[in-house]
C-alpha cells in the first residue's frame, strides 16, 4: 500500500506541475513517515545524497561550460565547422549539429549545451529560412549528445551511484558511441532540409578560410585532449580534470582572447553555482526517494518479476529500452539514474552485462528522451528560445530520433563500440 503510495504522490506531483526534487523529496518523505522508518532518516539521506567526493565534478564542469560558452570559443567553434561544411541549403543545420558535437567535450548538461547552441545558431538559422520548429528540433537532438560526450553529468552520476564503472572509464566509453550519435543526425538534418528547400537564403558572409578557423578555434578544442589525456596519464582525477578546465577556460577567456572580465566572472560564477544547486538538489532530494523504494523492499520484487518474464536477455534490453526512452521524455538523466538504477543494476547482473557498456546503453536511451516530445527537456529550452511549440517540432524530431535509435541498436549488437577505448586507454 505505502509503495502504490510512493509512486502514485511522485506522479500526481509532477502532473501538477511541482518540480522534480521537490516531488521527488515529498513523496520520499511521505513514504518514510507513513511507514514510521524515522523521520531523521530524510535530512542524513539528503546529506548523505550529495556527500560524495566525485559529485565536485559537477559544479566546475558546469562552470567551465559557462566560460567557453561566455568566452568567445562558441563563435570560433561555429567559423570552423562553417570552413568545414561550407554554405548553401541544409549547411547551418549540419553546422548546428557539429557544434553542439564540438560544444560536448566543454559542458556536461544537454538543456545548457541547447540554450548556447541554440543562443548561438538560432539567429542566421531563421534568418536563413529555416521554420522556428525545424530549428528547436535539431539543436536540441544535437545537444542529447552531450550526456555522452565527456564530461558528462550523467555519466558521472553513473559512475557515482555504480563504483564498478568508474568515471574515467565512463567517460571514455562515451566518445565513440556519442559522435557516432552526432553523425547519424547529420543525415536526416541535411536531408530534411535541403528536401524542403530550407537554407536557401544566400549567405552574405564569404566562406571562412579553413586553416585560419581551425587555428582560432584550436584552444577551444584542445580542452578535450586536455581532459582525457590527463586521465589517461594519471595527470589528475576526474574531479581534478574540472578544476583544470576551469583554469584553462579563465586562461582562454582574460589572458589568450581578452573577452572576460571580473563581471563577467562573477557572473559566471554567480549562474553555475544556481544550475549546480539544481542539479545537486535533484540528486539529494532523490536520494530520500531512492532510499524509501530501498528500505521498503520495492526494488527486488520488480527487478526479480522483469528477469521471470520469460524473455531472454535482448528481450529484456528491449523492454528496458521502451521504459528509459518513455522515462526519459519527461525526467532528466541524473533523476532517472537516481531512482532506477536501483532497479536496473540487479537486472545487469543477472544477465552479467558490463556495467560500463550497460551504462553508455542507459544514457543512449536517456538522449533519446531528451528531445522526445511531449516533455523533452532539451526541446523545452530550444522551442522558448526559438519561439516554437514541442508539438510542432513532432514531424522533424521523429527521423532523428529513428537515427539515434539505430546508433543505441549498434551499440547494444557490437558493445566494443563503447569497451574499445576504456580498454585501449588502460581504465578498465
Amino acid at each position: 500500500m505505502i509503495s502504490t503510495l510512493l509512486f502514485t504522490a511522485f506522479f500526481v506531483m509532477l502532473l501538477a506541475g511541482v518540480p522534480i526534487s521537490v516531488a521527488l523529496g515529498l513523496a520520499g518523505t511521505g513514504a518514510i513517515w507513513l511507514a514510521k522508518l524515522g523521520i531523521l532518516a530524510v535530512p542524513t539521506n539528503v546529506y548523505a545524497g550529495i556527500a560524495k567526493y566525485p559529485l565536485l565534478t559537477i559544479p566546475m564542469f558546469v562552470f567551465a561550460g559557462t566560460i567557453f560558452e561566455r568566452s568567445g570559443v562558441a563563435q570560433k567553434l561555429v567559423r570552423f565547422a562553417t570552413a568545414i561544411i561550407g554554405q548553401g541549403r541544409g549547411a547551418l543545420a549540419v553546422i548546428a549539429v557539429v557544434v553542439a558535437m564540438m560544444m560536448g567535450g566543454i559542458s556536461g548538461s544537454g538543456p545548457a549545451i541547447a540554450a548556447a547552441v541554440t543562443g548561438v545558431m538560432a539567429p542566421s538559422m531563421l534568418r536563413a529560412g529555416y521554420p522556428p520548429a525545424f530549428t528547436a528540433g535539431v539543436i536540441a537532438a544535437a545537444a542529447a549528445t552531450d550526456i555522452l560526450i565527456p564530461p558528462s553529468v550523467a555519466l558521472i552520476i553513473y559512475s557515482v551511484l555504480v563504483p564498478s564503472a568508474p568515471a574515467t572509464a565512463m567517460f571514455a566509453a562515451g566518445v565513440i558511441p556519442g559522435t557516432l550519435a552526432g553523425l547519424a543526425l547529420i543525415l536526416p538534418t541535411w536531408w530534411m532540409a535541403r528536401r524542403h528547400g530550407f537554407g536557401a537564403a544566400p549567405d552574405a558572409e564569404p566562406r571562412p578560410p579553413f586553416w585560419a578557423s581551425f587555428k582560432d578555434a584550436f584552444l577551444g578544442l584542445f580542452v578535450k585532449v586536455l581532459i582525457l589525456g590527463g586521465l589517461r596519464f594519471g595527470w589528475f582525477t576526474p574531479s581534478e580534470a574540472a578544476v583544470v578546465a576551469v583554469a584553462y577556460g579563465l586562461f582562454l577567456g582574460i589572458v589568450v582572447y581578452r573577452t572576460l572580465g571580473l563581471g563577467d566572472i562573477y557572473r559566471m560564477m554567480v549562474e553555475s553555482a544556481e544550475i549546480s544547486a539544481v542539479i545537486l538538489t535533484v540528486v539529494a532530494l532523490a536520494s530520500v526517494f531512492g532510499w524509501a523504494m530501498s528500505t521498503l523492499s520495492i526494488i527486488d520484487p520488480i527487478a526479480t518479476g522483469i528477469t521471470h518474464l520469460g524473455l531472454n536477455e535482448y528481450g529484456v534490453l528491449g523492454l528496458l529500452i521502451i521504459m528509459l526512452i518513455v522515462v526519459g521524455t519527461f525526467l532528466d538523466g541524473v533523476s532517472t539514474f537516481i531512482i532506477l538504477l536501483p532497479l536496473l543494476i540487479p537486472i545487469a547482473q543477472t544477465y552479467h552485462w558490463d556495467l560500463v557498456w550497460f551504462g553508455v546503453i542507459l544514457t543512449l536511451k536517456i538522449a533519446i528522451g531528451q528531445f522526445t516530445p511531449p516533455m523533452a527537456v532539451n526541446l523545452m529550452v530550444s522551442c522558448r528560445i526559438t519561439g516554437a511549440t514541442i508539438e510542432s517540432t513532432t514531424p522533424w524530431v521523429g527521423w532523428l530520433i529513428l537515427t539515434m535509435f539505430l546508433t543505441l541498436v549498434a551499440v547494444i549488437a557490437w558493445p566494443q563500440l563503447a569497451l574499445w577505448l576504456p580498454h585501449v586507454l588502460g581504465f578498465n
